[in-house]
């Protein structure tokens, strides 16, 4: 009763509400996916062919990727608090990702404008690891606290982090057309100051707080439906973009109603933390009248799972279960179910993300103009957080409604991705926007339904540190297709002294074989979905029904 009535007084700025929104500030500051805007000025200030170019992509990849020593460090500030003194917690981990990010970004831009000596292309491969190994720091640090915030919904606020990082691309390309259009250098400088600056400022208030009741699943979706409103607006901004030739002040105008809809989940805090007052007001009342009352004990309690599978027994002794739950990495390891996701990741993320890291390449051999391939790195954001927020909100609402697992949307995901790659392959006029569409959506989900899939599967306390070893499947996958396969046949097919390829031919192949490889990603993802049906009906759908009972 005590706890209730401290909780009834807790601040708004200290609930798991507005640590909802400072992590989704923190992830939409990121740029991620921006690689395309500067990768012309990184080539050309180092003399780099494509090939090397591809080599240090997949530095980017794997440093944006690789996030297990973040997730190590999230669990020894966070599960051991008490060993640093109670000044542990997720800031820790933001701060880490602050001072990565700066250093990284500011020496390659020191590189690339001339104010240090040309790096050798490991040294500059480091400076980009730097700068994207942060936002993994960013990543683990806002996804974990969210899923502990919110554990019955981890789809949904999974989906909503992720989308908000898939989006910053789009959001950091508004900002570069504004101050620095035409100058992708000191869009580099950009980058090393305005994500580290939004972190410091905002880490402090991302925390862990004790989880609420299924009242806020009315709240939380607030979130993704903003979140779909700022695609939708950064949509229309680009298509008027192509279609008028703006002004400046337009421009301004545009991106300040941007930020107005980026400040509008604070809103969404403000109601939902009076209203979590309110009713746990409510609670307290209802605990001080009824405090003589003994509740009953239920000694069986059966829920029946969706499409008449059956009852499930509440009294299961969870040792009979064919998994076990907060696995380490370790264990993890060691699971056929580990090995499974990572192939799925391998070939779905890495497919996925070899496509934007050539995106450049790819408009400019098919004819695109530099405005059009800019447009089509925005668009890929905007649908890469459109799969992150739709299919994680799908996959939650699936999963509660109708019992459907979140490796059978993974399946789905990947099937799709195996069209889009197709598409990419027929070089019809226009495919390059459908591709991106596809592919686009269907790379975003994957992110979405990972770090859930994890957690569910191995448990939460350490999820941070193996989603992130999971996520390692993508810069691998990334090498694989980037360098080994698109970066080796352009090479093949490009002519001259600037290693340049015109036409359908430079990447049909490449698009071919990745297509190949995602539908073998497919297939890993329904063998993980059957071995896995019994346990999410035994354990998973359980465990959700028990906590809404």
């Amino acid at each position: 009763m005590d706890k209730l009535r401290t909780r009834t007084r807790t601040s708004f700025t200290s609930s798991k509400w507005i640590a909802t929104v400072a992590s989704l500030w923190i992830q939409c500051s990121c740029g991620v996916d921006t690689f395309s805007i500067y990768s012309s000025v990184l080539k050309s200030s180092q003399g780099y062919d494509q090939s090397t170019l591809d080599t240090v992509a997949v530095f980017k990849d794997t440093g944006g990727n690789a996030g297990v020593l973040a997730g190590l460090l999230y669990s020894a500030v966070t599960h051991n608090n008490n060993n640093w003194g109670g000044f542990g917690g997720p800031w820790v981990v933001h701060l880490a990702g602050a001072i990565q990010n700066f250093f990284g970004f500011f020496m390659m831009w020191a590189a690339v404008v001339g104010l240090i000596k040309r790096p050798p292309v490991v040294v500059m491969g480091l400076f980009i690891f730097l700068s994207t190994h942060a936002s993994a720091f960013f990543t683990t640090a806002n996804v974990v606290t969210g899923v502990q915030n919110f554990p019955q919904s981890g789809g949904t606020i999974v989906g909503v982090m992720k989308g908000f990082l898939g989006i910053s691309g789009a959001i950091m390309v508004q900002v570069y057309g504004i101050f620095c259009e035409g100058k992708p250098s000191t869009f580099i400088l950009m980058l090393a100051l305005l994500p580290t600056f939004v972190t410091l400022v905002l880490m402090f208030f991302v925390r862990i707080y004790e989880a609420n009741t299924v009242d806020d699943v009315k709240q939380l979706n607030g979130f993704p439906i903003v979140a779909l409103i700022i695609a939708g607006y950064l949509m229309i901004t680009l298509v008027l973009e192509n279609i008028f030739s703006l002004s400046l002040w337009a421009h301004i105008i545009m991106f300040i109603f941007l930020l107005l809809l980026l400040a509008s989940p604070l809103g969404i805090a403000i109601k939902a933390h009076m209203e979590d007052s309110k009713r746990l007001s409510q609670m307290f009342s209802s605990e001080s009248n009824h405090s003589k009352e003994n509740p009953a004990k239920d000694t069986l309690a059966y829920h029946e799972l969706p499409d008449g599978e059956g009852q499930v027994n509440d009294a299961l002794d969870e040792k009979n279960l064919p998994y076990e739950e907060n696995m380490n990495l370790l264990q993890a390891l060691r699971t056929i179910n580990f090995l499974l996701l990572f192939l799925a990741m391998v070939c779905g993320m890495g497919s996925g993300l070899a496509v934007i890291n050539n995106f450049g390449q790819i408009g400019r051999s098919l004819n695109y103009t530099a405005v059009e391939v800019d447009n089509l790195v925005s668009l890929w954001s905007i649908w890469n957080f459109v799969g992150r927020i739709g299919v994680g909100y799908l996959s939650d609402y699936l999963l509660h409604t109708r019992g459907w697992t979140r490796p059978l949307m993974m399946s789905i995901s990947l099937a799709a991705m195996t069209t889009g790659h197709i598409v990419f392959a027929s070089s019809l006029p226009g495919m390059l926007y459908i591709g991106s569409i596809l592919v686009g959506i269907c790379y975003g989900s994957l992110w979405s339904l990972m770090p859930t899939i994890t957690s569910e599967i191995f448990g939460v306390r350490h999820m941070g540190t193996i989603f992130n070893a999971i996520g390692v499947a993508c810069p691998v996958g990334s090498y694989i297709f980037s360098v080994r396969v698109i970066g080796y046949i352009y090479d093949m097919q490009a002519t001259g002294e600037d290693h340049s390829c015109f036409g359908t031919h430079c990447f049909m192949l490449s698009f071919l074989i990745m297509a190949f490889l995602a539908l073998l990603g497919c297939l890993a993802a329904i063998a993980l979905f059957f071995r896995t049906r019994r346990f999410y009906q035994l354990v998973v759908i359980r465990r959700l029904k028990h906590s809404l009972r």
